[in-house]
């Protein structure tokens, strides 16, 4: 018999706790800015996903939207809220599209990592599994080394899937590397059955959003994950890419030749 202390209660069960982690440095213009919230509403939306939610053992998830840049500039969009059915979807897409986006300075993959991870102690869920879905245009230059606090968070049995957005455009590619899905792979995704699906255009972007939270919701023994598959090119996963610098962005921060602090 569980036994709760006056005032508290259980955690509700759900299939997936999910953290959506979105980058919103000064490296993405405005367009990009619409482009992902637009994209991740369509997605949440899509037949597909909610399919993907409704075969689960529950029936539902909880999912929270953050946005990021620095180290310390972290924002809940939408805070931990139950998808079981469409009209929950719609009512996170609400949330989403009640304020602009806002930018601000560096890139901190770290940071991010770091509070997505805080954030399940007080979700108010119990997951099947935990998520941190992270997307984002450069490599980490600021805050604690971002391999080092994947490796922390992934300890705590939460894994990290990643949206590398390869996609060259908005303020300044100064700080862009050349083989961003290989740093996300070895660098910051983690956890069993890890993945990333690289976005080399924006047109890609709301596809690409879709099919990772089907793949994230269903899991690889699903007929959807077979399914999604057979359809597209094989999603890349952890194991697959050869070693990258997981220090290349603070490395390029330093050696800047230029005072413009976007990133």
């Amino acid at each position: 018999m569980l036994w709760l202390t006056p005032g508290s209660r259980a955690d509700e069960p759900v299939d997936v706790e999910l953290v959506l982690a979105v980058d919103v440095s000064l490296s993405m213009s405005a367009d990009e800015l619409e482009i992902q919230r637009h994209g991740y509403a369509a997605a949440l939306t899509h037949d597909n996903v909610l399919q993907a939610i409704a075969d689960g053992a529950h029936g539902k998830i909880a999912v929270t939207y953050v946005e990021w840049a620095g180290t310390t500039w972290q924002r809940v969009i939408v805070p931990w809220t139950v998808i079981a059915n469409r009209a929950d979807a719609e009512r996170v897409v609400a949330q989403l599209s009640a304020q602009p986006p806002n930018s601000a300075r560096r890139t901190s993959i770290s940071g991010a990592l770091e509070f997505g991870s805080d954030l399940f102690a007080e979700s108010g869920y119990q997951g099947t599994k935990r998520v941190i879905d992270i997307s984002g245009d450069g490599p980490n230059n600021q805050g604690a080394p971002v391999n080092l606090t994947r490796d922390g968070v992934v300890r705590q049995g939460i894994v990290i899937n990643g949206l590398p957005l390869m996609t060259r455009g908005g303020l300044s590619g100064a700080y862009d590397v050349n083989d961003l899905d290989r740093y996300y792979s070895d660098c910051v995704i983690g956890g069993p059955g890890a993945f990333m699906i690289p976005v080399n255009d924006w047109t890609q972007f709301p596809e690409a959003i879709r099919r990772k939270l089907v793949l994230e919701l269903a899991g690889p023994a699903s007929p959807q994950w077979a399914a999604e598959e057979a359809d597209h090119p094989p999603v890349v996963l952890a194991q697959d890419k050869a070693a990258a610098d997981c220090q290349i962005g603070e490395k390029m921060w330093r050696n800047r030749n230029w005072m413009l602090d976007s990133r």
